[in-house]
């Protein structure tokens, strides 16, 4: 693994790291307090209760036959239950039965796996409530760890690859991102907890550890970091005002109602504006980063900019990026959402109806929230980027400069022939090693 070759930002004088310092480091700190607070209490009953028992095995044998008819309809008949049915003989390889051959019926169903011999399967153990002692398997999935390992070691090597020590730290970053959700987020919604504040906090968590680990702790990430966490604020202001206006209730989904049967002490009204906050983030980041970086380079070639030149000129290749962006935003969410789409566009309603049902304008509400606290992130950035840079740049042309060279007067040749220079005619000015003499006073 070679060195990064990156040039790292200027550093920015005492002055400016100080009130860098000064306005980070309490947004950390009280970021962190509302975390612990927020922290999710587990619930001894819940993390108490019996899972199913799951097991590996391998598929060796597959026999499939006539579904039987249901009791309304006759043998072959249209009423007949829904294939494929038969049994599946598996080797386990775990559990009670590791070693033996277990049979089970094919799975059917919508959304069940399709088997054939030689797939690796997970297996799951059911109990007769009548009679404990009978037990049986049912294949639930196929096991997936093995391909899984390999896409993801692929993709760590391409980006250490590609990224050498920034993307070493990128990944540190994304490991992060993935504790914080998993860890935090996640479980205190499931808590009870208010789905917003929990969402901000855990992305502003997210923002302080993945930006300052992927980009350094500089006075540039910092103006990143200001610019994106009140980039988020805004965002959740906006979602929630948007959803005010549209009577938005969570239930636009079937995730969302399958949710509140087993968990009625969630918020889907707040869930939605969390999805809408940490959906923002991940481009969030990566406008603002961007930015603040514009403005530094910009800054860097081009040191006699005003404050206001270098605003203008970042502002424009922001102007791109969220041209480019926007569309990102939109493609994403309605990538997530073509189950969606099919069925509404099956709807036979008219257009006017479809677009304000609950499903489609909670999509689009996702949409032009995200998209919004994306736009403001571009001159809150900016402008950020701008005062840092300027500021720093003037304070380093404030600091203590050399006392002036005092101008000959009447003794200036016999001066000038101490330091090895001749006269020369007053009216034409000094030649060769005589220019530089001069310009020495």
């Amino acid at each position: 693994m070679g060195a990064d070759h990156t040039r790292p930002a200027p550093s920015a004088p005492p002055g400016v790291r100080r009130i860098l310092v000064a306005t980070v480091v309490p947004l950390f700190l009280i970021t962190v307090v509302a975390a612990l607070v927020l922290w999710p209490r587990q619930d001894r009953e819940a993390a108490d209760a019996p899972a199913l028992p799951r097991y590996h095995g391998t598929v060796t044998r597959v026999v499939t036959e006539p579904c039987p008819p249901t009791p309304e309809a006759p043998e072959g008949g249209p009423g007949g239950s829904a294939g494929p049915c038969g049994t599946v003989t598996v080797a386990a390889e775990q559990g009670p039965d590791a070693g033996r051959q277990v049979e089970t019926p094919v799975p059917s169903g919508p959304g069940a796996p399709r088997v054939e011999v030689g797939d690796e399967v997970i297996l799951v153990e059911l109990t007769d409530p009548a009679d404990p002692a009978v037990k049986s398997y049912n294949i639930a999935e196929h096991q997936r760890g093995t391909p899984l390992v390999w896409l993801a070691v692929l993709f760590a090597v391409a980006i250490v690859a590609f990224g050498r020590w920034r993307g070493l730290a990128a990944l540190g970053g994304l490991v992060a991102s993935f504790a914080v959700l998993l860890g935090f987020v996640l479980p205190g919604i499931g808590a009870g907890q208010p789905p917003l504040l929990v969402a901000i906090v855990g992305a502003a968590l997210i923002m302080f550890v993945v930006l300052y680990l992927t980009h350094g702790i500089t006075a540039q990430t910092s103006v990143a970091v200001l610019g994106t966490l009140g980039s988020l604020v805004l965002t959740g202001v906006l979602g929630t005002l948007a959803t005010a206006a549209t009577h938005l209730t969570g239930f636009g989904s079937e995730d969302a109602t399958t949710l509140s049967m087993f968990q009625g002490d969630v918020d889907l009204h707040g869930l939605l504006l969390a999805g809408i906050v940490i959906g923002s983030l991940g481009v969030l980041d990566d406008v603002t980063v961007t930015q603040a970086a514009t403005v530094t380079e910009l800054a860097h070639a081009n040191p006699a900019l005003s404050r206001r030149q270098l605003y203008r000129a970042a502002t424009r290749v922001g102007r791109a990026h969220i041209a480019s962006t926007v569309n990102t935003i939109v493609l994403a969410y309605a990538g997530a959402s073509l189950p969606l789409l099919l069925l509404l566009v099956a709807d036979s309603r008219p257009v006017s109806q479809i677009l304000t049902s609950e499903f489609l304008a909670q999509e689009i509400v996702r949409s032009a929230v995200a998209t919004l606290g994306l736009i403001a992130a571009v001159p809150l950035t900016t402008g950020l980027a701008a005062v840092v840079t300027t500021a720093g740049r003037r304070a380093t042309a404030a600091g203590p400069a050399d006392p002036p060279a005092p101008r000959p007067a009447a003794g200036r040749d016999e001066a000038l022939e101490a330091l090895g220079g001749a006269p020369g005619p007053r009216a034409g000015g000094w030649t060769g090693g005589d220019r530089n003499t001069e310009a020495a006073w």
